[in-house]
């Protein structure tokens, strides 16, 4: 298991991820129990997701901006009101130098021990969190991370011409990966991930009830992998010291 920062030493959280939803598949219940113990939580979601959905009547523009709406009310169900969106179009991600220094300005801006991104592994044993453009998230974030961030003489517009100093993000939190390394037990926040995760009604109202079961099942497998009680709900994740 991973040598992880107590909560007690982590301030602020950045969580970046490709569409929205990402997040709350991904960690939205161990998010829940960050702010109820008082750590900041932002999230860069770098697309609006426009590539998504099952509603041919609407257009890409107005998908975006409909998925822009649930992110923010999804963010509200488990305690973050800072949600900030680059607008890169979905689908087509790779990670560039462009996408680097998005991602390094607001690691700048937010100043986080933690980060929370993609893995930029390919799962083969779960192949769906292994989409092309959460690996190139979590490519960009992690270089983002490591250098870029910290060393004032990468990007330096960013200081020059925002004054935005170098920043070294103590820990980063991997999701959706082939490589576990800590689970955190989200039974008594089950509830606000299941909420946040109905607030993308464009992407998982079809699921109805079936969603609830499908997370209990998810979730319930890796408490196991955990060693924890039976009945309990556990996420995922590999931490890496980026110290």
């Amino acid at each position: 298991m991973a040598n992880v920062l107590d909560d007690s030493a982590v301030r602020r959280v950045l969580a970046v991820m490709a569409h929205p939803d990402d997040v709350d598949f991904g960690a939205a219940g161990t998010v829940a129990g960050w702010t109820a113990r008082g750590i900041a939580v932002t999230y860069l979601i770098v697309t609006d997701g426009d590539a998504g959905g099952f509603d041919d009547g609407m257009t890409r523009a107005q998908m975006g901006a409909l998925r822009r709406d649930e992110q923010r009310a999804a963010a509200a169900c488990v305690g973050v009101d800072d949600v900030r969106f680059l607008g890169y179009p979905d689908g087509m991600l790779e990670p560039t130098l462009g996408l680097r220094r998005d991602i390094a300005r607001v690691i700048r801006q937010v100043r986080p021990d933690r980060v929370v991104m993609p893995s930029p592994e390919r799962n083969y044993e779960r192949i769906h969190p292994s989409h092309p453009d959460h690996r190139a998230v979590g490519a960009a974030a992690l270089d983002a991370v490591y250098p870029d961030a910290r060393n004032p003489y990468a990007f330096p517009e960013l200081l020059a011409d925002e004054g935005l100093e170098a920043w070294t993000v103590r820990e980063v939190w991997l999701t959706g990966g082939p490589a576990v390394n800590h689970y955190v037990d989200v039974t008594d926040d089950f509830d606000r991930k299941l909420a946040a995760l109905k607030s993308h009604a464009s992407q998982t109202a079809h699921l109805g009830d079936g969603l609830a079961e499908e997370l209990r099942g998810w979730l319930g497998a890796n408490a196991a992998a955990a060693g924890l009680p039976d009945g309990r709900l556990a996420e995922s994740f590999q931490v890496v010291d980026t110290s």
